[in-house]
């Protein structure tokens, strides 16, 4: 699910991987059209709405529905239908306090196809990343980051570990955060891939899709091999951008410099491709002493050899250990 502001895209042809099927719609649970819903959040291919769920003035949580665009062609309706019915199928299996949960998969009332989840929270990390970027505030300090460091982690170690399943798009858009960081949760299984008992992708027919400014170099190569340390690739450039308040390897002019005549003839689009798949630069002038760990856990887990990174579960175990968790993290 990504949130306003949260979509970067980008000129590359997109990887698609074969539907397994579609998901049977569950009839019991009525949809409201979209004109009688908030919107509060869209995505590639898709609007996120809020669904208010008090009857006769009983008090239910929300929940945030993922609804097809109006304004999809039909063939790209067909390939959202399809990635919608196979994030259900997914989502349905999965039960985790860092991920959002499963509500229903059904039909509105104006017929369009529609998957409810936990209302995680209006916001997505990159719209505070934005906000923040907005206000020139400079990097979330790091007690922040490492508690979005750790809640990651438990969620990516859930996912590898116990349902054997990459997620396969991490980045801040698809992390949400309500209230001050009260929850942090992993959305968006839309484009996760199998994962075998060696941690690979076990689906020949599978492709990673992901987002490009995040993917791992091995994503980016013809005959590279995708597994768990893929996802946390993704994971360290998400530190990066609480750090940095931008996105990977996208460089935009400096705070300050008028922005109102850069424009797309200004981006240097060779030196752009020419850095996927590395670890981006940090300005160090802006991290003092208390962000050691976090650029620790940052530099190993952006290594481009993917033997080299940390799987989740000793991402956690770094995480958890005393002096770091020693600030109510």
């Amino acid at each position: 699910m990504e949130v306003v502001g949260s979509g970067f895209k980008t000129p590359c042809k997109v990887n698609r991987r074969k539907s397994p099927g579609v998901s049977v719609p569950s009839p019991s649970v009525t949809i409201p059209a979209s004109p009688f819903m908030q919107k509060f959040g869209y995505g590639t291919g898709v609007s996120v709405y809020l669904m208010k769920r008090s009857p006769k003035g009983l008090s239910r949580s929300p929940w945030a529905v993922k609804k097809i665009s109006k304004q999809c062609d039909k063939s790209s309706k067909n390939l959202y239908e399809q990635r919608l019915n196979e994030e259900a199928k997914v989502l349905k299996t999965l039960k985790h306090p860092n991920i959002v949960g499963y509500r229903a998969f059904t039909k509105s009332k104006d017929g369009s196809l529609c998957l409810a989840m936990e209302y995680g929270g209006k916001k997505s990390l990159n719209d505070l990343i934005e906000e923040r970027n907005e206000k020139h505030l400079g990097p979330f300090s790091a007690e922040i980051i490492l508690k979005v460091a750790l809640n990651m982690a438990r969620g990516l170690k859930y996912l590898h570990n116990e349902k054997k399943i990459l997620h396969g798009d991490i980045k801040s858009s698809n992390v949400v955060v309500n209230g001050d960081f009260e929850s942090i949760k992993i959305c968006d299984v839309g484009v996760s891939l199998p994962l075998d008992e060696n941690m690979t992708m076990s689906d020949l027919n599978a492709y990673y899709i992901g987002t490009e400014s995040w993917k791992p170099r091995e994503a980016l190569e013809d005959d590279g091999i995708i597994t768990d340390k893929s996802d946390i690739f993704a994971y360290g450039l998400t530190l990066w951008e609480m750090m940095t308040l931008s996105i990977p390897h996208v460089n935009l002019p400096p705070e300050g410099d008028d922005e109102d005549s850069f424009d797309e003839d200004d981006f240097d689009e060779d030196a752009y491709y020419e850095s996927l798949g590395t670890r981006p630069p940090l300005n160090m002038e802006e991290l003092n002493d208390s962000y050691q760990k976090v650029i620790e856990l940052f530099l190993v887990c952006t290594s481009e050899d993917p033997k080299e990174r940390p799987s989740a579960a000793q991402i956690l175990e770094f995480l958890e250990d005393k002096e770091i968790v020693s600030g109510n993290i």
